[in-house]
């Protein structure tokens, strides 16, 4: 990636110095036409003869300057609608300056012409140009057209109508070869200097690019976070007045950006307070739907940095002291995390206190059912008045016992969940010993219509003794809300495809009875809720832990036979 970058950023980098030399070359053939405006401004002036120079006759010097506009024209033309090489069209431009300078020097004079110092501007423009050549290029082409132009003057080889008495003259070889040397020396320091400021300028030019693409890259990452980060950023002005607001600031508070920025901001957050610098609060805001939440936020004053006397240091902006920057968070779902935390910590110790409480309970229990079922067998022996009475009573005593025992047992496999060894066994096998326990209680119906749609070779992977446990508290509260005298159970398997396309066995059991209350199908499945007389309500608690444990589901609908339907989910490997 980063080669790909690399590659990127080198061809930005040449497209740009190629627009770059396009501007520079579209600025020097302006400032051509602008220089030879003002010689023809000057040149008519100085046609007035009261200055002793030598000008071109008018219209000459308007077929001068007539060239030079269309070809700098053409040439602008040239440069913006082909795809043309921008250095070897600089050189010809310079080249081509180098001799307009020279026609003119030839027609006004030569060596005694005051347009000479024209040949600095293609040797300046060259130099900044195209460095190191350019201005060398044009300081050469100056200085061999200038020398063409002594030697025509030596040879006084000049226009016809330049009647001037120092052409009749002409000058010495010695004066000729002084002023060749001098200004070809001109030329080319003049070169040299230009190449060398140019050098620097292309140096700070390109720093300042890379400075400049550099901070918009920081500024461009700087945003990106500034908006994506989840924490809601706000800024405020020495007013107290909202000046910046990022995306989450937004999402948290439910108004839109234009509706934050240049507002109060306690407007908004009427509950935020700046008093304790630096520490972390929370405070509750009403958000644009109405909705109350808690935020968290705190605060610092921005600090500003600003030089004096070539020094730096950090100074509080005198016209925004009270600027703050202000971070927020929703923290509704975290205090109710909190606060549900706390809940289950306190029943996790309940649980654990009420736990030992009820181990240490089963003893006596037993003592207490055994002590009764001595008891009772030793009246029944007895020919006593009393013995109907005492033996309504001790079966009294043998009924709660056994009740309260099968309560502290349930309780202990709710509070000490066992984990589960899974194994694959037979579904059916299970569930007909379920059922073969169930009929040996007095309280089983005689009459139940009990419908089994579970084929002998379904298996399915779980704990055998948990699986057990879960089928005979479906069962038994399904027989506990069927009419009596017209109980109907149907009890059904069958292996599916999840919509994830896993394996699963889907296990219901339906019933007879009133059903489920509308809104109760999450609350019946919570500890210690039970709508039977006899119940502890920790049946259906048990189940859903065991499920779980299972990484099972269960949920409770509406059966076709009118009662309850419990769907029971477990996945298989």
């Amino acid at each position: 990636m980063s080669g790909v970058t690399a590659t990127k950023d080198s061809t930005s980098h040449q497209s740009t110095v190629h627009r770059l030399m396009i501007n520079q070359l579209l600025w020097m053939l302006f400032l051509r036409v602008v220089l030879y405006t003002v010689l023809l401004g000057v040149s008519a002036y100085l046609q007035s003869g009261q200055f002793n120079v030598v000008v071109l006759p008018p219209p000459l010097l308007f077929f001068f300057i007539l060239l030079v506009y269309i070809t700098s024209i053409v040439s602008s033309l040239i440069l913006l609608k082909t795809e043309i090489n921008p250095r070897k069209f600089g050189t010809n431009q310079i080249l081509l300056d180098t001799v307009f300078t020279s026609l003119l020097l030839y027609y006004t004079g030569g060596s005694h012409s005051i347009f000479t110092p024209i040949y600095f501007f293609p040797i300046i423009a060259g130099g900044f140009i195209l460095p190191r050549l350019g201005g060398l290029i044009a300081a050469g082409s100056a200085t061999l057209q200038y020398a063409l132009v002594l030697i025509l003057e030596y040879y006084r080889i000049f226009p016809h109508f330049l009647n001037i008495p120092f052409y009749d003259y002409g000058q010495d070889e010695l004066a000729t070869l002084n002023l060749f040397a001098v200004y070809g020396l001109t030329f080319f320091l003049a070169a040299i200097l230009s190449s060398l400021f140019a050098g620097r300028l292309r140096k700070t030019e390109d720093a300042l690019s890379d400075s400049v693409r550099d901070f918009d890259r920081l500024s461009l990452l700087y945003k990106q976070i500034f908006d994506d980060i989840s924490t809601g950023i706000i800024t405020t002005d020495d007013k107290n007045h909202i000046t910046s607001v990022n995306n989450a600031a937004t999402h948290i508070t439910g108004y839109s950006l234009s509706e934050l920025l240049n507002k109060e901001f306690h407007e908004i957050f009427p509950n935020v307070s700046f008093t304790n610098k630096g520490s972390r609060h929370s405070a509750s805001l009403v958000r644009r739907d109405g909705d109350t939440i808690q935020i968290g936020y705190s605060y610092s004053i921005l600090q500003y940095k600003q030089l004096h006397n070539g020094e730096q240091y950090s100074q509080e902006m005198e016209k925004c002291q009270n600027c703050r920057v202000i971070t927020i968070q929703d923290i509704s779902e975290v205090e109710r995390l909190e606060k549900q935390m706390q809940q289950a910590e306190k029943l996790a110790a309940i649980g654990r206190i009420s736990a030992g409480i009820a181990h240490d309970f089963r003893n006596p229990l037993t003592a207490i059912s055994g002590s009764a079922q001595v008891l009772a067998n030793e009246l029944s022996q007895l020919q006593v008045p009393q013995q109907q009475t005492n033996t309504e009573l001790i079966n009294i005593i043998l009924r709660e016992s056994n009740r309260l025992s099968n309560t502290v047992s349930d309780f202990l496999k709710f509070a000490r969940p066992e984990h589960a060894e899974k194994d694959w066994f037979s579904l059916k096998r299970c569930l007909d010993e379920v059922i073969e326990v169930a009929k040996a209680a007095p309280s089983w119906p005689q009459d139940l219509d009990l419908e089994i749609q579970i084929d002998e070779i379904v298996d399915i992977w779980a704990d055998q003794y948990q699986l057990f446990t879960i089928l005979n508290h479906l069962l038994q509260n399904a027989l506990a809300f069927t009419p009596l005298g017209n109980e109907k159970i149907r009890i059904r398997a069958q292996e599916i495809k999840a919509a994830e396309g896993d394996d699963i066995l889907e296990i219901t059991v339906e019933d007879n009875g009133p059903g489920i209350s509308p809104g109760k199908e999450e609350k019946i499945f919570e500890p210690f809720y039970t709508r039977r007389i006899d119940g502890t309500g920790l049946g259906l608690a048990i189940i859903k832990q065991m499920i779980g444990e299972h990484h099972g589901t269960v949920a409770v609908g509406k059966s076709s036979l009118g009662g309850a339907k419990f769907t029971v989910v477990f996945p298989l490997p």
